[in-house]
């Protein structure tokens, strides 16, 4: 079988294409015929070496398809069952071999490509709307990359749950993007001062959360933009990592919280089929609506990582098979 392989940390050069052998399912495991692979920022952090893993390794987090084989006592899914997961590595392969726990039963509504877009990106909006910090009709937020592929999402559910939606972009094109998916006001940080468009639309207050999967490039304007005792949710690095600071800051900006989540820690346990069913859900029903920016074939990958760095994306970037 054809995957792509890391065997140096990198650009996106370093990925390469192999023939592998056809990997068999163990205890607990199943064989996925993978259809399409979501491409996200983590593959990115765990590419360049931001975030370790063990080399040499097959990338990718994200994918759906079908079920080819289980192995001994798995009984919650079958050969032929669609499946999608979010987590283990190895979605960069025409085949992968995944903890059976991990997969996700697929609806008959929703295609295995919308399912390899969304998951990975759609729990991590649902945790962070509904656990990293609980939005309701009081709130006021934030959302930094907001055209993106979690941003989007980001928004939605910000609007789903009734919050008021600040969304900060980088063109005018994605302004009109933003706007549609439910954003009450657009900021270009281009052309505008985000923390005094916040300050001017909060009459001073400031927002209540900031989502921020920048990192680096909007950590200070982030804080800055938060009302006295206000959450910073620091959910990526796009820009890079958000270097060392003085956690004095945190009380001189008025008693903020921060928090540094990330998606394994609230999918544990049966909070991964809760939350992967919320998202599907409103997916099938056309309440979340899903953007798929493009899809590569899996020889380009090198090509869809560059796109997703360069930022000017709006929306999902796939790999089909």
């Amino acid at each position: 079988m054809r995957a792509i392989r890391v065997r140096e940390n990198g650009g996106p050069d370093v990925l390469r294409l192999e023939e592998l052998p056809e990997p068999e399912p163990g205890p607990g495991q199943a064989l996925v015929r993978i259809e399409a692979a979501g491409v996200n920022f983590i593959d990115v952090y765990q590419r360049n070496g931001l975030y370790k893993v063990a080399l040499p390794f097959t990338p990718g987090q994200e994918a759906a398809g079908t079920v080819e084989r289980i192995g001994e006592g798995v009984s919650a899914v079958a050969p032929g069952h669609r499946v999608a997961w979010a987590g283990p590595l190895g979605a960069y392969a025409e085949k992968a071999v995944i903890p059976a726990d991990r997969l996700v039963r697929l609806p008959d509504d929703v295609s295995a490509a919308r399912a390899a877009a969304v998951l990975l990106q759609g729990m991590t909006a649902q945790y962070l709307t509904s656990s990293a910090f609980p939005l309701d009709h009081r709130h006021t937020c934030l959302i930094h990359a907001a055209a993106g592929g979690v941003g989007l999402l980001l928004v939605q559910m910000a609007e789903l749950r009734g919050a008021r939606v600040i969304g900060s972009v980088g063109s005018a094109g994605k302004e009109t993007l933003v706007r549609s998916a439910g954003a009450d006001l657009v900021v270009n940080y281009r052309e505008n001062d985000v923390v005094q468009f916040v300050r001017e639309a909060t009459r001073g207050r400031g927002v209540d959360v900031v989502f921020d999967g920048v990192g680096k490039a909007t950590w200070e304007q982030s804080l800055s933009c938060l009302k006295p005792r206000g959450m910073m949710v620091s959910f990526g690095n796009a820009s890079g990592a958000v270097p060392p600071f003085e956690v004095l800051q945190l009380s001189a900006k008025g008693s903020l919280f921060l928090t540094r989540p990330r998606l394994a820690d609230y999918t544990a346990g049966g909070e991964l089929h809760q939350r992967a069913a919320d998202v599907l859900a409103w997916l099938g029903a056309g309440t979340l609506q899903l953007r798929i920016h493009a899809e590569y074939p899996l020889a380009e990958a090198a090509r869809a990582h560059r796109a997703l760095e360069s930022r000017e994306t709006a929306g999902k970037l796939l790999l089909t098979m």
